[in-house]
């Protein structure tokens, strides 16, 4: 995957953090995504560090330097889970419902946090748009925390018992091969 980038400024800094994250990622196909600096980026719930257009093969960072590389990879994933298909992300989906059952707190990130904090028992059960909206996040977040080089960060709060298996079902999901 060779990401198109436009860092104004600090674009030489950031295109080689940009080039070390991508060393760190499976390998990926599919066409150029462009990444771009956008400061004071904001959505429906107030500011955030990325956006991913999926459609428009653009993602939007508004973001730290030293934020870059997790906040990257989350919003790359959003590519990666639209492409994925039903089977795989009905896959990771029942992993997150073994969590819930077994009681797991935390996250690997906030996105897919105080979405789950969100959640109502029914929600799950009926697979209703915030369930499936809490997966695409605890995904993007999961393969955030497994490929953006930081092995800790206050928002990495799932216990490591529930991080080894997601660790786990992301080696099988990313040995098939991954698409943005």
């Amino acid at each position: 995957m060779n990401p198109s980038a436009r860092f104004p400024a600090d674009g030489k800094y950031l295109e080689r953090r940009l080039r070390a994250v991508l060393l760190r990622l499976p390998p990926l196909a599919g066409a150029p995504v462009e990444v771009e600096r956008s400061p004071g980026l904001r959505d429906a719930h107030g500011e955030v560090h990325g956006a991913a257009f999926v459609r428009q093969r653009r993602i939007r960072l508004s973001c730290t330097a030293a934020e870059f590389p997790r906040v990257f990879v989350h919003e790359l994933f959003h590519f990666v889970w639209l492409r994925a298909g039903n089977g795989e992300r009905h896959s990771f989906e029942a992993l997150l419902q073994a969590e819930r059952r077994a009681g797991a707190r935390g996250e690997c990130g906030w996105s897919a946090e105080w979405r789950k904090q969100a959640l109502h028992a029914a929600d799950a059960r009926t697979r209703s748009r915030r369930w499936r909206e809490f997966c695409c996040e605890s995904f993007c977040d999961t393969a955030a925390w497994l490929y953006s080089g930081l092995a800790e960060h206050p928002e990495f709060t799932l216990p490591a018992r529930f991080r080894r298996l997601r660790r786990d079902w992301f080696r099988i999901f990313a040995a098939r091969g991954l698409s943005i």
